[in-house]
């Protein structure tokens, strides 16, 4: 059995291979997609969804929220969802894992508005709590206190913090409840922002399993031994959704590409949740999926959601925060500028409902143990250390593809339908004294 080890300040924990881990982030929630939209169907099957979900999936938290979600709900006020998917459920890892995507959902039953915000994965952070850690990536606030269990409520107070916006639910899902969720679904047709090509088994544009996508298109072709075509199509199975959403190297954009590629499919799947709904309706899936999916979305509170909410979803927006490279001994980190935090701060705080705000601090908490770092809206910044160790990270290079997805209907709103990122300056080296690690 894999022994627990607690993560340390800086430091990748990573079980397996060197220097390359499989990007395993699709963030999806079979709650914020089929509860949202379900609507009559939901009084059907009460009885088989409030059975699954009471046994196996409803997980709250011991964190007081910043409002009273209860008013929030009955009110039908505009809601934040915190959406997660952690590296589990795969390679035959049954760990903590990290919540390696993340987007911060807010429904607007009012505006019938849906923004979705995604957070890089590598966004630097000082844990609230365990500042004496810092630097860490924000995927690691999953893992404290380090006790071997996941604790989604030290991501939700961090973010909290570090954007002063409220978070009124969340919730968590593996890979493979991704991968059951659009077999069930008969698949999506997504168009792809650029072409490249994935190995299932290598994480690059080589060897078996290997998947091609092609740039405004929604066909695909896949090679079970790497190089003998096996099959075209322009519906994605499960494994394709997950090479298509995984890919991260051979994006110019890195991991703003690969979020942009998760918020397609996550959209894809969305379009389809009514119909959805229907095909998935019978205990043993419901009881499939629940184990592999948390939330602390109570029963009643998905009917509320799927009766009030659902016409929300008929114009979807998405965006992300955007952050410099930054290399710290030998870490590759991105680094918001509080400029880029104060834009994500008052779109979220608009879209639901909420007074202008300052965003908030720097790195969420207060940091203790003597690194500091610049804030990253010039293009050059010097970090330093308690022992003069200096690095540096630069401004975003102008480095950039273009997307246009294909026309949809009127009553759905694609995001990214006319999406131009910048993708991050390559991360600048350490020079060669070594930072210390935190306990």
């Amino acid at each position: 059995m894999r022994k627990f080890k607690s993560p340390q300040a800086g430091k990748e924990r990573r079980p397996g291979r060197k220097n390359k881990h499989l990007i395993r982030n699709i963030v999806l929630t079979t709650f914020g997609i089929l509860f949202i939209t379900a609507g009559t169907a939901l009084a059907v099957i009460y009885s088989n969804f409030k059975g699954a979900i009471s046994q196996n999936t409803f997980v709250p938290t011991k964190l007081k929220k910043m409002r009273n979600v209860d008013s929030v709900l009955s009110n039908s006020k505009p809601v934040s969802i915190l959406l997660m998917g952690t590296d589990t459920g795969e390679l035959g890892r049954t760990w903590v894992g990290r919540t390696d995507s993340m987007m911060l959902i807010t429904i607007n039953p009012k505006t019938k508005k849906t923004l979705i915000m995604s957070i890089p994965r590598d966004s630097m952070i000082a844990i609230p709590g365990y500042e004496d850690t810092f630097p860490q990536k924000i995927n690691a606030a999953y893992e404290y206190p380090a006790n071997g269990k996941g604790h989604p409520e030290t991501t939700i107070n961090t973010i909290e913090k570090w954007l002063d916006v409220p978070i009124d639910f969340y919730g968590i899902i593996n890979m493979n409840a991704l991968e059951t969720i659009v077999n069930k679904a008969g698949g999506v047709s997504v168009s792809s922002p650029l072409t490249f090509s994935y190995s299932q088994d290598t994480a690059h544009d080589y060897g078996a399993h290997l998947y091609s996508f092609t740039k405004n298109s929604t066909q695909y072709k896949y090679y079970d031994n790497g190089s003998t075509l096996t099959k075209t199509s322009n519906t994605m199975d499960g494994a394709a959704a997950l090479a298509f959403s995984r890919m991260r190297y051979n994006d110019p954009l890195g991991d703003y590409g690969r979020t942009l590629r998760q918020r397609l499919v996550f959209e894809a799947i969305a379009k389809k949740a009514g119909t959805l709904v229907t095909q998935l309706i019978n205990q043993k899936f419901l009881n499939s999926i629940s184990k592999q999916a948390k939330t602390d979305l109570t029963f009643d509170d998905m009917i509320t959601l799927a009766s009030n909410y659902r016409n929300a979803l008929k114009k979807t927006s998405s965006d992300h925060l955007q952050g410099n490279s930054y290399s710290y001994n030998g870490i590759s980190f991105e680094v918001i500028p509080t400029k880029e935090k104060q834009r994500a701060t008052n779109k979220l705080r608009k879209s639901l409902g909420l007074k202008a705000a300052t965003t908030g601090p720097k790195f969420a908490g207060t940091v203790t143990n003597g690194v500091t770092i610049g804030d990253g809206d010039s293009s050059s910044v010097a970090a330093t250390t308690t022992d003069s160790t200096t690095s540096a990270y630069s401004a975003s290079a102008q480095q950039s593809y273009s997307y246009t997805a294909p026309a949809v209907s009127s009553s759905y709103s694609a995001a990214a339908t006319s999406s131009s990122y910048v993708a991050p300056a390559a991360a600048v080296t350490s020079s060669s004294a070594s930072a210390p690690s935190a306990p």
